[in-house]
């Protein structure tokens, strides 16, 4: 008896690793060579190609497929609707459709990816980044950064709890938690403590 739960109308291919405690909505689909971790949460119509790795703790909300290329760390939040892209010049008339063709793109610990926003692939977004819904990705995201517009852009700093962050003149924030944080640069937050 497995120790994860699967909607009766989504499909898991033989051999995709799902890991205890993830529910699997409504008409999703996880391909053979996926890799699901623990307590995951997928909403409905969610696809999950091979070679994809998800980590722990993490909800992928409605219609977001992931695509080979994909990985998401741990507590990775997925907006409905989002879009992960895998290859960077697709062309009909010549596919790139083989591994060797697909771009990685890593989501790393905490971060948050609003509703409708794109992720082009060949990108990593660091640690509690924040990405606006409707927000094109086009360049790697820093720890931290709020990302939002076409295409995205720095518009502010995000704890990893979630409070947004105002730094005082010495380029230090505490959130809510108590957690305390350094701007660097224009571009770097640190977590201090």
């Amino acid at each position: 008896m497995a120790e994860y739960f699967v909607h009766e109308s989504a499909y898991i291919d033989p051999g995709a690793d799902i890991g205890k405690g993830t529910k699997i909505w409504h008409f999703c689909h996880v391909f053979s060579k996926a890799k699901i971790g623990e307590n995951c949460v997928f909403g409905q119509n969610v696809l999950v190609a091979n070679n994809v790795v998800v980590g722990n703790n993490c909800k992928i909300q409605n219609n977001v497929s992931l695509y080979e290329g994909v990985i998401l760390e741990d507590y990775v939040f997925c907006g409905p609707s989002m879009v992960f892209t895998n290859v960077k010049t697709p062309r009909c008339e010549f596919p790139r459709n083989t591994s060797n063709d697909y771009l990685t793109t890593l989501v790393k610990r905490g971060t948050s990816i609003g509703a409708n926003a794109t992720i082009v692939c060949g990108l990593t977004l660091h640690e509690s980044a924040f990405v606006a819904a409707g927000a094109v990705v086009t360049k790697d995201v820093p720890s931290y950064a709020m990302v939002a517009g076409v295409p995205a852009k720095i518009i502010g700093w995000m704890s990893a709890y979630g409070d947004v962050l105002s730094f005082d003149d010495n380029g230090y924030a505490t959130d809510s938690t108590g957690t305390k944080y350094q701007q660097l640069s224009e571009t770097q937050v640190i977590k201090v403590t």
